[in-house]
């Protein structure tokens, strides 16, 4: 058997066949092995849920008055209550699920672009780019976080995209470094040098071989995200430098009137409170299950569970080409005797 051969029967088994067969035993073990795992998957599916189809959830629209049942107490037709205005108090905090659904995917998919698109090629470039990149970067961060927001927003002004672009950017920039961490580990690899020598660019070694292995981390480390950017949304609305009224924030809900009615209603506070902490506690919950499960350097991880049989099918590769070898020496000691 050539080596050619013996290379096209182990790359068989590496197309999307096994690559869905590695998730389908990711969600198993997830199941078995990381309860609150599950229970931060189920929080965040019920968020997903009320945000995608707020509209038929919700019994009313946000902005429906009903004056005569002001600070109306939970009841059966509205089981959350009221607001200052009489607006029923479950309606906005379904439209407010929808709100933390955009904020959070759109503000995370911009950090996760920047900090690992600037990140990548700091890493792999290095040199002067990597010196100013990096500089900048540290003068970022001394700022204090919630600083950066509050001067960002007094700039922009209020609204849904301005908070989307401010919280995407300024938390791209502060996870650049972590991203770049993750580049040195494997640009040494032989692979890349490989690349190098045959003379890949530098966009195709960063899309095809460095991108895909630090995959598992980005997919962690969005997950994770996600819960600090509605968390930091939920801050600037409680400032009153968020969504503006009449968005049905969660923050501004925590903040405004229901500060303001915090005795006389205090279910007004106390209801978008109770969503926030879930929403962010499912969304952390699920993001450090998929990190033990997905990070190579943790025991049990998806990376190592996968370098594990990719050496064991190295090690078959190399059993044979050895034997083939061996054969070959002994045909040739045949043929001069």
């Amino acid at each position: 058997m050539s080596e050619q051969e013996v290379a096209g029967t182990t790359s068989q088994g590496n197309g999307e066949p096994r690559r869905r067969r590695l998730w389908v035993a990711l969600f198993i073990r997830l199941f078995r092995e990381k309860p609150l795992g599950v229970v931060g998957l189920v929080l965040v599916v019920v968020l997903f849920f009320c945000g995608i189809f707020a509209d038929f959830l919700a019994p009313e629209g946000y902005t429906t008055m009903h004056l005569d049942k002001r600070l109306s107490p939970p009841s059966r037709e509205y089981p959350l209550g009221n607001d200052e205005l009489g607006r029923d108090v479950l309606s906005r905090i379904i439209l407010g699920a929808w709100l933390s659904m955009i904020v959070g995917i759109t503000a995370t998919a911009i950090h996760t672009a920047i900090s690992t698109g600037i990140g990548m090629l700091s890493a792999y470039l290095g040199g002067k780019f990597d010196l100013i990149v990096q500089r900048f970067v540290d003068a970022w961060i001394c700022f204090p976080a919630l600083v950066i927001l509050i001067t960002a927003m007094a700039l922009v002004g209020p609204g849904l995209l301005q908070i989307i672009l401010v919280l995407g950017v300024s938390t791209g920039i502060s996870a650049i470094r972590f991203k770049r961490s993750l580049v040195f580990g494997i640009k040494e690899n032989v692979y890349i040098h490989a690349s190098e020598a045959i003379g890949a660019r530098t966009g195709r070694i960063l899309w095809s071989h460095i991108l895909p292995n630090i995959m598992p981390m980005i997919i962690v480390l969005f997950t994770i995200g996600m819960g600090g950017v509605i968390l930091a949304e939920a801050s600037l609305s409680f400032l009153g430098l968020g969504l503006p009224d009449p968005y049905p924030s969660w923050g501004r809900m925590i903040s405004g009137p229901g500060r303001t009615y915090m005795l006389q209603a205090p279910w007004m506070g106390m209801w978008p409170g109770l969503a926030l902490t879930l929403a962010v506690f499912g969304i952390n919950m699920l993001g450090d299950a998929m990190r033990d499960l997905l990070d190579p350097r943790l025991r049990g991880g998806v990376g190592g569970y996968s370098l594990d049989r990719a050496e064991k099918a190295r090690l078959k590769v190399q059993q044979k080409l050895e034997a083939t070898k061996a054969e070959f020496e002994r045909d040739i000691e045949r043929a001069s005797q």
